[in-house]
């Protein structure tokens, strides 16, 4: 994660002078609690939070995890610490920013936080030159080369002034990501817990967009989950008129997906999460080299583009999650959390215009345009249908209004959209809906309504999405139905492609209420 700026201009430089030079002996050496840079309380830290067989903190990244765990629930966009770049738990200086606190540096900011960086630089030459040549050090170098010694080695000294970073604190922007996770969090947790995977994998979010639903990088990552083009493709549907990308839930079931296979992959949760970030393929490199030990690939590892966000990337997801776990203890001003996500899922058996799915449900185009954040500028204004299978999110209750799937339409996208007469109405199936839950109950449940028809969908392939069944067999009172199991099919999507919840449908098969276990070719009890 790069360092936020500001772009604001202010007219005075912070006279140097009166700066207090704050040196920290790493972000939580104590247990007690701290005062940061400005004097003001903060919380009591910890040092060995959120720690688990699942998510294991090893003594190598426990400094980074502190670090990141200050700049997420401590430090504030104000404040900017210097810090080592390899050594998180050597800080040389936190200091409040001069000037007018926004969005990136000014110039003169800039000049001021060269010269803070300018002078940690000549102090570390200085240092390392008296201890190579074995001159005597003055108190203040003592001080500075325990950090090393305790961090690292001295060895660590050496180099260390090209290693030289500053943070910026992300308090406030992280408590927003807070508010905001409780809008998605309900959901992200079913999915993953929909795939066998831990339900606090839902965190990740968190340290990929701070929950930005148009977050978008330059490297053309996009969304909440931040998938870039190719892997998305590879897990939903990615192209011109949908980009489920942007979609935090439909993304969400493609990010479970790629974490899955990550895993089985790689073997461990802190390898599969690091590779979030650095791929799957730079990870099994560095497992090859230092085995599954996410503190021993940090601390060695030296493989290409591993830089510095690739090795703090599992640190960020520890502290993120430990910080949002305890959202009442780092933010005690309070935190208002957004209502959980609470509308109806229809899968569209018929390619139409987004304008005849408002008609039929008697929504507004532009709601439906604000909810479905997947659609591209085509479908939204009216250039382009939306493709069979597509998922369309309605305000909650449309399809227990409207019992019947939109009727297709024969008239090009661009002329008159009104359907055909007495057209004949296909019957959805509601699936489950989502519990009304807060952000800190253990297993909320989505919302997931469904409709389903006799027709095959549109062949482009999807793999995140949910389809329509395309030959359901004929509903009766007696007959009991069943589906086949596709490759790469889970029990969650079985569950959705039926209208059911994933715990009707363990029920029918008598599976345990934790069996997530299916194959392809197995055939399941769906109905009777």
């Amino acid at each position: 994660m790069r360092p936020d700026s500001i772009d604001t201009r202010y007219a005075w430089v912070f006279p140097l002078s009166l700066l207090v030079l704050i040196i920290l002996n790493g972000c939580a050496g104590s247990g007690g609690g701290e005062r940061d840079s400005s004097g003001r309380d903060t919380v009591q830290i910890q040092r060995d939070p959120s720690g688990s067989s699942t998510f294991p903190v090893p003594p190598e990244i426990q400094d980074n995890v502190d670090f990141w765990r200050h700049v997420y629930g401590i430090w504030g966009r104000g404040e900017v610490a210097i810090h080592d770049d390899e050594h998180l738990g050597v800080i040389y200086e936190v200091s409040r920013i001069p000037g007018p606190i926004q969005a990136g540096y000014s110039a003169s900011q800039k000049a001021w936080l060269d010269s803070r960086t300018g002078y940690h630089a000549s102090r570390l030459k200085m240092l390392e030159e008296r201890v190579r040549t074995g001159q005597t050090l003055t108190p203040s170098d003592k001080e500075l080369l325990a950090k090393y010694e305790k961090d690292g080695g001295v060895a660590a000294l050496y180099g260390a002034s090209d290693r030289l970073r500053a943070q910026r604190g992300l308090r406030e922007r992280f408590k927003r990501s807070v508010e905001i996770s409780g809008r998605y969090e309900p959901a992200f947790r079913q999915i993953m817990q929909s795939h066998g995977l831990p339900e606090d994998l839902a965190y990740i979010p968190h340290v990929e967009s701070s929950y930005q639903t148009n977050a978008k990088s330059s490297a053309g990552a996009c969304g909440v989950w931040q998938f870039m083009p190719a892997t998305g493709r590879s897990f939903m549907t990615v192209n011109d008129r949908v980009d489920e990308r942007y979609d935090p839930i439909l993304a969400a079931d493609g990010a479970a997906r790629y974490l899955s296979q990550a895993h089985r992959r790689l073997g461990s949760w802190p390898l599969a999460i690091t590779s979030y970030n650095h791929g799957q393929g730079g990870m099994a490199k560095a497992k090859s080299q230092h085995g599954n030990d996410i503190g021993r690939i940090v601390e060695h590892y030296d493989g290409k583009a591993f830089g510095f966000a690739s090795r703090n990337y599992y640190a960020e997801f520890i502290a993120a999650r430990e910080v949002a776990r305890n959202a009442k203890r780092y933010f005690p001003e309070g935190v208002n959390y957004e209502a959980p996500w609470e509308y109806d899922r229809l899968v569209l058996n018929d390619s139409m215009p987004a304008e005849h799915v408002a008609r039929h449900y008697g929504a507004s185009a532009s709601r439906l345009a604000d909810l479905n954040l997947h659609w591209r500028g085509a479908v939204r204004d009216g250039r382009a249908n939306l493709p069979a299978g597509s998922t369309v999110w309605l305000p909650q209750g449309s399809m227990k209004r409207v019992a019947s799937q939109p009727p297709p339409v024969s008239a090009p996208v661009m002329l008159a959209l009104e359907p055909k007469a007495a057209p004949r109405q296909k019957q959805y199936q509601p699936a489950v809906a989502m519990a009304k839950t807060t952000p800190s109950q253990a297993k909320p449940t989505p919302t997931t309504r469904m409709a389903s028809k006799e027709k095959k969908p549109a062949p482009e392939p999807r793999i995140a999405a949910i389809k329509a069944n395309p030959k359901p067999e004929a509903r009766t009172a007696n007959k009991v139905r069943y589906h086949v199991v596709k490759p790469q099919e889970t029990l969650y999507r079985v569950a959705l492609l039926n209208g059911l919840s994933v715990a009707e449908l363990r029920r029918l098969n008598k599976m345990s209420s934790n069996d997530n276990n299916i194959r392809a070719g197995q055939k399941l009890k769906v109905g009777i």
